[in-house]
């Protein structure tokens, strides 16, 4: 078998790998479950690729997730459930369906009415499956548990927002962000444990919240504290080594010292 730019090949590939007998033990004992980890595992390497700048990367990890895409289906198809065709069929019809400003009579809409187009499509859908709010269904349906927690907020804010459950004034979101800062120093101070984690959950929700108003991604926003963050502790780690240390060896005021030179180098640097 040779690689191939088909995604029939990639199908075929994939299928062989799940073949009884002569396929590869470690794929074969694979499910839905235990490959999940693996596809939000890829997604964000896609997304660290993209943030880097790095396109030949980013070519690798969109196979990788492609890949994921292609494991999941051929189970489902081993099962009898769907197959990848059907994958396909069913995003293609979703964006037609989606997009009648392009594919259909809605035409010279702004983005603005493009957006409430969409939502009025997707309540359809959920009408057409029952999903009603008389029914088993709700406005925050479809926000996957699973996402990561920021991006979770952010999406069940952007629901309850379409229906005017929102603050009107960037303000006061900050006053919020304030207010629950402070209840988490309250609950730090009383050492109770549950209230801690609530408070700080909350916290970190109004930090959401205040980032959605703000037009920013909070995941986008704590990759690039965290990326900041590394690169710092290891210019302290490399200026400790010129000396034949370690930070085990130095302490937090050397170590202090040295992420605020750090800090004030990125800053000459970015002038």
């Amino acid at each position: 078998m040779t690689p191939s730019r088909d995604i029939a090949g990639l199908i075929e590939i994939m299928a062989a790998l799940r073949t009884p007998g002569t396929g590869c033990p470690w794929d074969l004992e694979q499910t839905f479950a235990t490959i999940a980890p693996y596809t939000v595992e890829e997604a964000y390497e896609v997304a660290d690729a993209i943030a880097r700048g790095d396109v030949s990367e980013l070519r690798d990890e969109l196979g990788d997730l492609l890949l994921q895409v292609v494991s999941h289906a051929r189970m489902a198809e081993e099962q009898g459930s769907f197959s990848f065709p059907d994958v396909v069929e069913a995003i293609t019809a979703k964006l037609i369906r989606r997009h009648p400003h392009v594919f259909g009579d809605a035409r010279d809409l702004s983005a603005d009415e493009v957006k409430r187009l969409w939502a009025t499509v997707k309540a359809g859908e959920k009408t057409a499956r029952g999903e009603t709010a008389d029914g088993p269904g709700s406005l925050l349906d479809g926000v996957a548990v699973a996402l990561p927690g920021l991006t979770r907020a952010t999406k069940l804010q952007e629901k309850a927002a379409a229906v005017g459950f929102d603050w009107d004034d960037v303000a006061l979101v900050v006053g919020k962000v304030r207010e629950e800062a402070d209840e988490v120093a309250e609950a730090v101070a009383s050492g109770d444990t549950d209230a801690i984690e609530d408070e700080i959950g909350d916290l970190l929700c109004a930090v959401a919240n205040l980032a959605r108003h703000a037009g920013v991604d909070p995941e986008a926003a704590i990759r690039r504290s965290n990326a900041k963050f590394e690169r710092r502790f290891r210019s302290i780690e490399r200026a400790l080594a010129a000396e034949g240390r370690t930070p085990a060896d130095s302490d937090l005021t050397e170590m202090d010292g040295l992420w605020n030179e750090a800090k004030a180098a990125e800053r000459r640097a970015a002038e």
